[in-house]
């Protein structure tokens, strides 16, 4: 903020306060002493409800996010094995019969972050989140 920007909040705050302060004081017929315990009464329960509705917000926040983390699955991919890779952009382009599963794909490594590397069958190598996987079944071990 530049100095003029500063000096034109400065000049309006006051004028808005006094105002309020002398509507105030009408409203106790120019007792100052009354008017000046009622301003802190209102300026008390202004912040209380301040306080409430922060904690009540924070409150909100931390079941969202356990609500969230109960959803995630944990999944462990191991080096070699085959997975499944969730293709998000398909909702651009909606098809019935698309699949959203694209693979499979071979795991390389893994991160204790979720970062997955996975190898193509061309052998080209790429990360992905680990939530955008799942492990691939081939035939013979579905049918045993």
């Amino acid at each position: 903020m530049n100095n003029s920007s500063k000096c034109s909040l400065n000049s309006h705050l006051p004028l808005e306060l006094e105002y309020k302060a002398m509507r105030a004081i009408k409203k106790l017929n120019f007792d100052f002493k009354a008017a000046k315990e009622e301003r802190l009464l209102q300026l008390n329960e202004l912040e209380e409800l301040r306080n409430e509705a922060y904690d009540s917000a924070r409150i909100y926040k931390d079941k969202t996010k356990k609500w969230h983390d109960q959803q995630i699955l944990r999944r462990e991919f191991k080096a070699g094995d085959q997975v499944l890779l969730f293709n998000s952009r398909l909702r651009l382009f909606p098809g019935k019969l698309k699949s959203k599963w694209s693979g499979p794909y071979t795991v390389v490594s893994n991160t204790q972050f979720g970062v997955v590397t996975l190898r193509t069958r061309n052998h080209e190598e790429f990360k992905v989140n680990g939530q955008r996987l799942k492990h691939y079944l081939e035939r013979k071990q579905l049918e045993e």
